[in-house]
């Protein structure tokens, strides 16, 4: 039963309430969020289905399950902007761009999407110049953005894929769900992303995460260049990229 105190509450605190429930992945049928929101069902009900109007809340049509949607990482970003992630990370691109001679590339999660946020140009004469400041893409697509989607955990990966598939559909007719799936469970498995021949032809990328206070990728550093400049060095590459991660992410450690 709802507590007595429920019904004094507010209508933000109810809200409040729903959105920390569905932060406990073991909390995602409407019972449960309303009695560990000590709400009523009707009123949880009814917050959900403004929550997921709004995008911060989606509901699996097959197990009627709820997760926390696509808005909520947004907010996320938002509240690590603060670190200045560029300024952190552009010493980092101008060493990778430097050892290897190719670009070097952040990007940030917004979303469903990744945005380039900062770029280095290597001094090898075939650059790959594809992607500008600002640019976005599914996550998924692109080495780093394919880095950011591996280190989301399975709520948060299923609250952004229906978004993430249906733009690769329209845009990327070159790269299956299929390959998506292989290509996720790769990098997933070996801790890096590399992907070829996906946004352009004969050209690749290989891409690591760089990782927030609490674990959750928050940025992606990556090396894109020919595939055969890629795939010839790819555990070179990976560790040296591992390495500036490492670096990057020492900036917020306690006790760094």
């Amino acid at each position: 039963m709802p507590s007595p105190l429920a019904n004094s509450a507010s209508a933000t605190q109810k809200t409040c309430r729903v959105l920390s429930a569905l932060t406990d992945p073991r909390v995602n049928r409407l019972t449960e969020i309303a009695l560990h929101a000590q709400i009523d069902v009707s009123t949880a009900l009814r917050i959900l289905k403004e929550l997921e109007g709004e995008g911060f809340v989606e509901r699996d049509p097959q197990t009627k399950q709820y997760v926390l949607g696509p808005q909520v990482y947004a907010m996320h970003h938002a509240m690590v902007d603060r670190l200045d992630m560029r300024a952190l990370a552009r010493p980092a691109l101008i060493r990778l761009s430097r050892q290897f001679g190719d670009t070097a590339i952040l990007s940030v999660p917004i979303g469903w999407q990744s945005v380039c946020l900062d770029i280095c140009f290597g001094d090898y004469p075939i650059r790959a110049n594809y992607l500008d400041i600002g640019s976005r893409r599914p996550l998924g697509v692109g080495a780093g953005s394919l880095a950011l989607l591996a280190g989301l955990d399975a709520l948060e990966t299923a609250a952004v894929m229906p978004l993430v598939h249906a733009r690769m559909a329209q845009k990327y007719p070159r790269y299956p769900l299929q390959r998506l799936d292989q290509e996720l469970a790769r990098a997933r498995a070996l801790g890096h992303a590399m992907l070829l021949d996906v946004v352009v032809e004969k050209m690749g990328g290989l891409g690591v995460a760089v990782r927030g206070p609490t674990g959750h990728p928050i940025a992606a550093l990556s090396i894109a260049a020919l595939n055969e400049r890629i795939e010839g060095r790819e555990s070179e590459l990976a560790a040296a990229l591992a390495a500036q991660a490492q670096e990057i992410e020492h900036a917020w450690m306690p006790g760094d």
